[in-house]
């Protein structure tokens, strides 16, 4: 069990993808770790996720309960603060870093604030080990499809965290920099299906951006999934992305409303955003390879790569454009969804 006796640092442990990761820890399907610290800067959302964790004890939840009373903790701290990040890591031996600026719109309205977030905020990390000979054995950063041929900012300053990390692995040899790569999360704050949910409770309108639009769809769950094979099988400066299907967004609002007349509203392209999301692109393809079910894109740097790409897993990019689903399957994905979706829609934290 990779994470038995493990102390494991959840930067942005408080966001969707965060609390999802931290409960899936304290089941100990990975190993029962020694501590597990949420790490974030909202001091109301540890309080409202403390409760969450510590209080509502459910017989199905048991194992998790019993967990966060003797394993989860919480800090107060920035990525963007060194001194902070290095007090957090002194005694830490597993980092996801999953603190990110991730609207597409804010990032373009605020685009030095991204930065100072997703790029100052990995290379921090890197810097705390390096200046401090910390013993930190991996960090996975949780990236995003946005990374990918990124248009807007979020994807800029997502692609410059991934080649941070994956660069660190050249000087920092006692540490494995490994990335997990994904797109639209279900569940995620700010995602499109909450939206639509609140959208369609309220009687409409949907608005959707452009009627040809698709995204690549996963649960948290699955993008848990994602972030527990990185870790398991992950090689240094490797990065994993998920096999998953991807929707037309008018689909996913059509899946949504199950027949009831709701009017849709198209209001055009926002900033920033593309039609078609690209998880891999042709420029990639050429170092990714396949392994137990996930598409592994090799290190850019050739000194970082083990052993040359017999053949790669993909003729083509990897792009939402392709292989939709339609409004049935994205109906059955969505129900098993449901729990996810019901509580982050509900959720105030």
């Amino acid at each position: 069990m990779l994470l038995e006796g493990k102390r494991i640092l959840v930067t942005g442990g408080t966001g969707s993808l965060g609390q999802r990761l931290v409960h899936r820890l304290l089941t100990g399907e990975m190993g029962k770790p020694a501590k597990v610290i949420v790490f974030s800067r909202d001091e109301a959302k540890q309080h409202e996720m403390r409760l969450s964790f510590l209080h509502r004890k459910a017989a199905t939840d048991e194992i998790i309960y019993e967990n966060s009373q003797q394993i989860l903790s919480f800090r107060i701290g920035d990525v963007r603060d060194y001194a902070s990040l290095v007090a957090a890591l002194r005694d830490t031996d597993v980092v996801f870093n999953a603190a990110a600026m991730k609207q597409v719109p804010t990032c373009e309205y605020a685009p030095f604030e991204a930065v100072q977030t997703n790029v100052i905020g990995a290379y921090n990390i890197v810097r705390a080990i390096r200046e401090n000979n910390l013993k930190v054995e991996t960090v996975v950063g949780i990236s995003t499809d946005k990374a990918c041929k990124p248009i807007n900012v979020m994807g800029m300053t997502k692609a410059l965290q991934e080649r941070i990390f994956i660069e660190a692995n050249r000087d920092l040899p006692n540490t494995r920099f490994i990335c997990v790569r994904y797109g639209n999360v279900i569940a995620s704050r700010g995602s499109i299906v909450p939206l639509f949910i609140e959208q369609i409770r309220n009687g409409g309108p949907v608005t959707i951006t452009l009627p040809e639009m698709t995204r690549f769809l996963l649960s948290l769950d699955r993008a848990v999934d994602t972030v527990f094979a990185a870790v398991k099988e992950a090689r240094a400066g490797e990065t994993y992305v998920p096999q998953v299907p991807s929707a037309k967004v008018v689909d996913i609002a059509k899946a949504l409303m199950n027949g009831r007349k709701i009017d849709m509203v198209f209001i055009g392209i926002r900033p920033g955003e593309k039609i078609h999301e690209i998880m891999i692109s042709e420029e990639e393809v050429y170092r990714t390879t396949e392994r137990n079910g996930y598409y592994v894109i090799l290190p850019i740097l050739p000194e970082l790569r083990r052993e040359p790409l017999a053949k790669s897993a993909l003729s083509g990019e990897y792009s939402s454009e392709h292989n939709n689903l339609d409004i049935e399957s994205i109906k059955k994905l969505l129900e098993n969804a449901s729990d996810e979706i019901k509580f982050f829609t509900n959720s105030k934290t």
